[in-house]
């Protein structure tokens, strides 16, 4: 048997790496986060933290630059690779 997807509309934020302040504002529960070593594959540092680890009530998210937060259908948040998300969503208004 096979089964397609139903449709639904999400809440979503990208992190950038410098947009704390709005990641933060969009998960009402988060209490904090941690950078990672700002470096990238090459050992370059970067200008900019290289992911963030976002303290939630249902554990920890980590979310690398790029990475889509999305708030689920019962309020949940989870982080999704960019590429999936393109593949999976389309901007409604």
């Amino acid at each position: 048997m096979r089964y397609r997807k139903k449709p639904i509309v999400i809440e979503a934020i990208q992190f950038t790496g410098n947009n704390w302040d709005e990641v933060s504002k969009f998960v009402p529960n988060a209490n904090g986060y941690e950078v990672g070593d700002g470096q990238d594959k090459d050992g370059n540092i970067m200008p900019q933290p290289h992911y963030a680890m976002i303290h939630i009530l249902e554990g920890t998210m980590r979310a690398d630059i790029g990475d889509w937060i999305i708030m689920g259908i019962k309020g949940e948040f989870y982080s999704v690779k960019d590429e999936i998300f393109k593949e999976t969503y389309e901007r409604v208004d």
